[in-house]
């Protein structure tokens, strides 16, 4: 029935979901059974029940069955190099201002993180052109897309940036990369007039020179940041902050070409 209640199906990814700290991303399927230290599951007694049900395992723990998401991969993803935190993935892609169609252009691919992320925003019609260095590095971050069912938004090219950009008229350049001022002349060219670049570095140094070489190539618009984030415990008349933070991630460029 439309709107009804989703069932558990065979062949379902689903969240098997603790708390916060521990839950397990499984495919559901007849004649399987799932081994944690809380003890067995039988996954085929899933299938029929409702998403949100509580399963329990063979030694009395109790989790919850809820349906799987981009995020839940994404957590998962094999990581061969440092992914760029979440907080700052959302905060360049939208000051790239990346949408639906837009064709994007990043550098370095890594693991694969951000290009995903690129990926569900320039979805449907868009694509992202992402350039790697390292052949191991792009072989994983391949394995990666193509887990998340995105390659149809990504090309993967083997190829120095520094060295010239294929692409040209696109909407936007992310680089997460060592030397981002080294390519900012090669950024200009494949950028479409109005086109954003946006840069993440790790040290301040990085940040002087690349807001130097924008400036000097003609960008407009120009602006360095930092994001903080913080969580909180709540609990009523407990409320307060974690005592451990996300605290200095990167460092965040961005300009526009003019």
């Amino acid at each position: 029935m439309a709107g009804g209640p989703k069932l558990i199906e065979d062949g379902d990814e689903a969240l098997l979901y603790v708390n916060e700290k521990k839950s397990w991303l499984v495919r559901i399927e007849r004649g399987k059974k799932f081994h944690t230290h809380k003890g067995l599951i039988d996954l085929e007694e899933l299938i029929g029940k409702q998403y949100g049900t509580e399963a329990k395992t063979t030694l009395g723990a109790t989790l919850k069955v809820i349906p799987s998401d981009y995020l839940d991969h994404l957590e998962r993803i094999m990581r061969r190099t440092q992914v760029i935190y979440p907080k700052d993935t959302a905060l360049i892609t939208m000051l790239a201002n990346v949408r639906p169609g837009s064709r994007v252009v990043e550098c370095g691919t890594g693991s694969g993180a951000l290009t995903s992320y690129l990926a569900t925003h320039v979805a449907p019609s868009g694509m992202v052109y992402t350039y790697e260095v390292r052949g191991e590095f792009q072989a994983n971050a391949r394995k990666n897309l193509e887990k998340l069912n995105l390659m149809k938004h990504v090309e993967m090219k083997l190829k120095d940036i520094t060295n010239g950009i294929d692409e040209t008229e696109v909407d936007a350049v992310v680089l997460d990369m060592a030397t981002p001022w080294m390519a900012i002349e090669k950024v200009k060219e494949a950028l479409r007039m109005g086109g954003r670049v946006v840069s993440f570095s790790p040290t301040i140094n990085q940040v002087e020179k690349t807001v130097e070489g924008l400036n000097t190539a003609g960008f407009v618009n120009v602006k360095a940041l930092e994001l903080i984030m913080r969580t909180y415990k709540v609990k009523y008349n407990e409320t307060r902050p974690d005592m451990v933070m996300v605290g200095h991630t990167g460092y965040i460029v961005s300009a526009r070409r003019c």
